[in-house]
C-alpha cells in the first residue's frame, strides 16, 4: 500500500477531536481553510513543503525515532523499532508511545491496519544516511558486472552460480547474515579490519572531487581486501570512493547496536526560584528594554542614521544611535531590526527614517509598545543581535539579512526548554538551557561567536524579560502559547502607565521615572540633553540646549510655560534664569541669504534701486545707507540694473573692479597634413600634436550641455535588439551592477546549469576573497550555495561579487 492510502485509511479511523487537532498542526496556507475530504487531507499533509515547515519544531525523540524508520526503508512493527532503538523496557516503551504519538500528531507516521508504521516519504529524503547507513546491498550491487560478483563469492569461499541473477541472490544470502559477515571480517588483515571498523561508524562521504578522470586508486591500506569480497563496493566505472552496504555497517556494529534514543532531556541544575522574583526582574528588563527602545526610535526620528553604499547601518552610525539613547549595541540592533520589520522605519534615499506608522505607535502607552516589538522579536528569522559574521567582520543593522529558520528555532527551542522546568525552579544562569535547546530543537543554529550554546538566544530573552532568574516569565509564556492578547495583558502587568511628568532640579536637570510618555520625551529631548536612560531616565539643560528650542521658533515664555506643565512642582530659579539668559543672547546677530551686495556711495542711488518696481524681481533688501543684498546671482544683476539704464560695475572678492572682457570666438584650427620623416622620436611627436584636442569654447560647451538628453538609453549587450539571453541574466545583471556582461552571462548559465563558478567576493568589512561555489540557488537580491573554501552553505550578496570565472580555470591554476 502506498504512504497516501495508509495515511488516508488512518485518518478515516481517527475520531473528530483527534482529526481537527492533526489537521490544525500542518497548515498550509496555499491550501483552502479547511479540506473537502479525507483523501484531499492526505494529500495536504504529504505535501514536501507542509513536512518542510514542521520538521525544525520536532524535539530530539521524534528526530531518531522518525530517523530510524527512515534507515530501515521498509515499515516496521512498533515491536521491531522499540528493539532497534532498545525501547523495550517498560518506561522507555511509554516513552517511545509519546513519542508516536506526537508523530501522528504531526502526520509524519501512522499505524496501518497490521501495526506497521508508516511515514510520510518527504520525510524519509529529510536524511542522506540515516543512522549513519549507506544503501542497501541490493541496490549497491546494481552497478556490479556478473564477473565482479564471481570473484567476490570465490573470495568468499562460495561456489558461484551461472547466471548474473543467481550470483546476485548469492552475495545477498552471505551478507544478510550478519554472524557470516563478522566471521569474514574477523579473519581479515589488520588494515582491512581498521578501515572497516572507521567505515563502520562514520557516516558515508559521497561529494569528492576527481580533476583528472581517471579511477580512483585504492588509496587506504586494506580497501582491495574489502572491495574483493564485497564488503565495500565502488560504482560501475571505477569512480568516486568506496561505499560500504548498510547490512555490513550493521554487521560491524554488532548485535548489541542500538538506534539512538534520548527521551528525556539533559539534567540541569536548577535552583528554587520564587515567582515573585521571576516576576520583579522580569519587569525591570522589560521596563528598561522598552525606554531604550523609545529612546532609540526617537534618535532615529531626530537624526535618521544614514546607510552604507551596501546597505543597512554601519558601527558609527550604530555608535551615535546608542550614545544618543544611552543604550549597549545588543539593544539598538534588536530595536533596529524588529522597528524594521514591523513598519516603524523605513528606507528613504540614503537614510533609515521613521514612518507614519512610527507617529501612531509612538503615542501609545508603554505596554502596548513593548508588545509589538516582543511579538515581532519573537517571529523574526535571524538572530538580531549578531554583530559579527562567520569571518569576524563587522554586519550592518537593517541590511536585510537572509531568512535563518535555525535561528528562529532557538529562540523557539529556548522558550519551550524554560518552559518545561518545574515549577518555582530555574537554571543557575541563564546560559544552562543550551543544552535544552539542543534537545528541544536539535536543527536550531547557535550564532557563530556563542562562547556558550545559544548565548546570542539567551542574551535577548534576557533582555526583553522573557526569561529572568533563569526561568520562563508570564512575558515567555505569553509568547509561547501565540496568544497575543495573553501578551498585551502580560505587557500591562508588568510595565507601568508612561510617565507625565518630571522632577526639575537646581542642578538643571530633569529626571523622569518609568519610561516617559511620547510628549514628555518630545519635549525634553527638544529642550534638553539625554544623559541616562532606563528604568529612570535624565536630562540636563544647557545654554546650548536652550538655544536649539529657540532656534525652532518658540518663545522663551513658551518654554518656560511648557517646562512648567510637566514639573511636578515649580521650575528651579536657575532653570528659569537659564532660559532668560540664553533668550537674551539669541539674535543678537544674524545670518541672512544673499547672492551678491551692492554698495555705493550715494545713498539717495540704492534707496531709488530698492524701491525700483521693475528691479523687484531681484530681491533687492537694504541692510545700511550704501548697501543692498540681492538674492539673485552678479550677473543676473548686473543684466538686470544695465537693462534700466544704470551702469553698475563687476566687483572681485578682493574689492577691485572686474574686467569683463570675452575673448573673440574662433574656429578651430585644422592641423595640415605632415610629411613622414625618418628621425627618430620625430614622427611620434608630430603624431601627439596632431592628435592634441582642440580648444573648446566654454559657452559653446555649455550650450551643448544644457541641450543634451537627461538620460542615456543603455546599451544593447547583444547589439541585436534582445537586452538579456534569459530571465536569469537580467536578474543578476539588475543586482550585480558592477559586473561586466560577460560576467553577468557566466555566472546567470552556471546557476541555470547547476555548474560550480569561481567568483570575487568583498564581504562587508572590504576583505576580498576568491571562492568557488557550487548548488547554486538564486534568491534576489542574494545567492546561495556551497562555498568550497568554507566548506559549508553560505549566503552571497549578489552587488558584492565583483569578477566570475569559470570553476575549471581556478582549478586549473591551483594544479598547475
Amino acid at each position: 500500500m502506498t504512504s497516501r492510502s495508509t495515511l488516508t485509511a488512518w485518518l478515516a479511523g481517527l475520531d473528530a477531536p483527534r482529526l481537527s487537532r492533526v489537521l490544525g498542526i500542518r497548515k498550509d496556507a496555499a491550501a483552502p481553510p479547511e479540506p473537502r475530504s479525507v483523501e484531499e487531507s492526505a494529500e495536504r499533509l504529504l505535501r514536501p513543503g507542509s513536512v518542510a515547515l514542521v520538521l525544525p519544531e520536532l524535539p530530539l525523540p521524534c528526530l531518531q525515532v522518525a530517523e530510524a524508520l527512515a534507515a530501515s526503508g521498509t515499515p516496521l512493527s512498533r515491536g521491531a523499532l522499540a528493539g532497534a532503538l532498545g525501547a523495550t523496557a517498560a518506561t522507555a516503551a511509554g516513552e517511545l508511545d509519546a513519542v508516536l504519538e506526537a508523530l501522528a500528531d504531526h502526520a509524519l507516521v501512522w499505524p496501518d491496519g497490521n501495526g506497521n508504521l508508516h511515514m510520510a516519504a518527504p520525510l524519509r529524503q529529510a536524511w542522506d544516511a540515516p543512522l549513519g547507513l549507506d544503501a542497501p546491498l541490493e541496490e549497491l550491487l546494481e552497478g556490479v558486472t556478473s564477473e565482479e560478483l564471481r570473484g567476490m563469492l570465490v573470495a568468499l569461499g562460495i561456489k558461484p552460480p551461472g547466471t548474473r541473477q543467481q550470483r546476485t541472490a548469492a552475495v545477498l544470502e552471505h551478507h544478510g547474515d550478519p554472524q557470516r559477515v563478522a566471521a569474514v571480517i574477523a579473519k581479515a588483515p589488520s588494515a582491512a579490519r581498521q578501515l572497516l571498523g572507521r567505515r563502520a561508524e562514520s557516516a558515508p562521504q559521497h561529494t569528492e572531487f576527481f580533476v583528472f578522470g581517471a579511477p580512483m586508486a585504492d588509496a587506504q591500506p586494506g580497501e582491495r581486501w574489502a572491495l574483493d569480497r564485497g564488503l565495500l563496493i565502488r560504482s560501475r566505472h571505477g569512480y568516486g570512493p568506496a561505499r560500504m552496504p548498510a547490512e555490513v555497517t550493521l554487521a560491524l556494529r554488532g548485535r548489541d547496536w542500538r538506534a539512538p534514543f534520548d527521551p528525556l532531556p539533559p539534567v540541569a541544575e536548577l535552583v528554587p526560584v520564587p515567582a515573585v522574583d521571576v516576576e520583579r526582574e522580569a519587569a525591570a528588563a522589560a521596563t528598561a528594554f522598552a525606554a531604550h527602545a523609545a529612546s532609540v526610535l526617537s534618535a532615529c526620528s531626530a537624526a535618521p542614521p544614514a546607510r552604507l553604499k551596501s546597505g543597512g547601518i554601519g558601527a558609527r552610525e550604530l555608535g551615535r544611535i546608542g550614545r544618543a539613547a544611552q543604550a549597549d549595541d545588543a539593544v539598538v540592533r534588536i530595536t533596529l531590526e524588529v522597528a524594521y520589520s514591523v513598519g516603524l522605519l523605513g528606507a528613504d534615499g540614503d537614510r533609515i527614517t521613521p514612518t507614519a506608522v512610527y507617529d501612531t505607535w509612538a503615542v501609545q502607552e508603554p505596554a502596548a509598545q513593548f508588545a509589538d516589538l516582543l511579538h515581532a522579536w519573537w517571529n523574526l528569522q535571524f538572530t538580531p543581535s549578531q554583530s559579527r559574521d562567520e569571518d569576524n567582520k563587522s554586519l550592518a543593522a537593517v541590511a536585510g539579512a537572509p531568512r535563518c529558520s535555525p535561528c528562529l528555532q532557538a529562540r523557539r527551542g529556548l522558550l519551550a526548554a524554560a518552559a518545561a522546568l518545574p515549577e518555582g525552579q530555574g537554571v543557575r544562569v541563564g546560559t544552562d538551557l543550551g543544552p535544552l535547546v539542543a534537545w528541544h530543537r536539535p536543527l536550531a543554529h547557535p550564532s557563530f561567536h556563542d562562547e556558550t550554546p545559544f548565548a546570542a538566544a539567551v542574551r535577548e530573552a534576557e533582555l526583553t524579560g522573557v526569561i529572568a532568574r533563569g526561568a520562563l516569565s508570564r512575558l515567555g509564556a505569553a509568547l509561547v502559547t501565540g496568544d497575543r492578547e495573553e501578551l498585551a495583558v502580560a505587557c500591562r502587568r508588568l510595565l507601568p502607565e508612561a510617565t507625565r511628568t518630571a522632577r526639575f532640579g537646581g542642578d538643571l536637570t530633569a529626571i523622569v521615572t518609568g519610561t516617559p510618555s511620547a510628549r514628555l520625551a518630545e519635549l525634553l529631548d527638544s529642550t534638553a540633553d539625554r544623559e541616562t536612560s532606563g528604568t529612570a531616565s535624565v536630562w540636563r539643560f544647557s545654554a546650548d540646549s536652550v538655544r536649539r528650542a529657540l532656534d525652532t521658533g518658540r518663545a522663551p515664555d513658551e518654554i518656560s510655560a511648557e517646562l512648567t506643565a510637566v514639573a511636578d512642582g515649580p521650575l528651579p530659579q536657575p532653570l528659569s534664569y537659564l532660559i532668560a539668559d540664553a533668550a537674551r543672547r539669541h539674535g543678537r546677530m544674524r545670518v541672512a541669504p544673499a547672492a551678491c551686495v551692492i554698495h555705493s556711495d550715494e545713498p539717495a542711488l540704492l534707496a531709488e534701486l530698492a524701491a525700483h518696481r521693475e528691479l523687484a524681481a531681484l530681491g533687492l533688501r537694504q541692510l545700511a545707507p550704501t548697501v543692498l543684498v540681492s538674492g539673485s546671482p552678479p550677473d543676473k544683476t548686473l543684466a538686470a540694473l544695465r537693462g534700466q539704464g544704470y551702469a553698475p560695475v563687476a566687483e572681485a572678492a578682493d574689492g577691485t573692479v572686474r574686467i569683463e572682457k570675452v575673448p573673440p570666438r574662433r574656429a578651430a584650427a585644422v592641423p595640415a597634413p605632415r610629411k613622414a620623416t625618418t628621425k627618430a622620436g620625430t614622427g611620434r611627436s608630430a603624431r601627439r600634436r596632431a592628435e592634441a584636442p582642440a580648444a573648446v569654447d566654454p559657452s559653446a560647451l555649455a550650450v551643448r550641455l544644457l541641450a543634451a538628453p537627461p538620460t542615456v538609453a543603455e546599451p544593447d549587450p547583444f547589439g541585436s535588439g534582445v537586452p538579456f539571453g534569459t530571465d536569469t541574466e537580467e536578474i543578476v545583471a539588475g543586482y550585480a551592477k558592477q559586473l561586466t556582461y560577460t560576467d553577468v552571462r557566466q555566472l546567470a548559465h552556471a546557476i541555470d546549469a547547476g555548474q560550480a563558478i569561481t567568483v570575487e567576493y568583498v564581504a562587508t568589512s572590504g576583505n576580498r576573497t576568491v571562492r568557488t561555489l557550487s548548488r547554486l540557488d538564486l534568491d534576489p537580491p542574494y545567492l546561495e550555495a556551497w562555498c568550497h573554501l568554507r566548506d559549508a552553505e553560505r549566503v552571497f550578496t549578489l552587488s558584492r561579487i565583483h569578477s566570475v570565472m569559470s570553476a575549471a580555470h581556478e582549478w586549473g591554476r591551483w594544479y598547475r
